[in-house]
């Protein structure tokens, strides 16, 4: 899967390749994965929330100077599904340039092979929540040039 991030690759094959009755767990393995957020993210300011998500999600993508991207995601630890995408992301993410953030397949979900475990409404969430990240990364790119 050389269209990702090596991290990230290596868990959607990891998922990919996983037998369903493991999917859920290894999910919620990710959803207490999430880093939680700096004070002054955590009244949200600065952050976009994603109304996709069935449940309150909120990002922000931060191009840095050496073109990595750094992530801060927050969802309610009652909403597992939907926190374990934001683990997913921010640690398959992490180092991760600008460039190899937006060559990540829009149908990352799919190719993880989650439609077998979650319903395609979550998996929908978690498909706005990339494209969000996604276009923060490019309107910062835009900004800069």
């Amino acid at each position: 899967m050389s269209d990702m991030p090596p991290k990230l690759a290596e868990i959607v094959d990891e998922f990919a390749s996983a037998p369903r009755e493991v999917v859920l767990e290894m999910l919620l393995e990710f959803a207490d994965a999430v880093p939680a957020l700096p004070d002054e993210l955590k009244d949200h300011e600065g952050m976009e929330q994603v109304p996709e998500c069935q449940t309150q999600f909120f990002l922000r993508a931060e191009v840095q100077q050496d073109d990595t991207v750094r992530t801060w995601f927050d969802c309610p630890p009652e909403a597992p599904t939907t926190r374990a995408f934001a683990g997913i992301l921010s640690e398959g993410l992490e180092s991760a340039s600008a460039a190899e953030i937006l060559a990540v397949p829009d149908d990352l979900y799919s190719r993880m092979r989650l439609a077998t475990a979650i319903s395609p409404l979550r998996i929908r969430g978690g498909t706005a929540i990339l494209a969000r990240l996604k276009r923060q990364i490019r309107e910062q790119e835009s900004a800069r040039a």
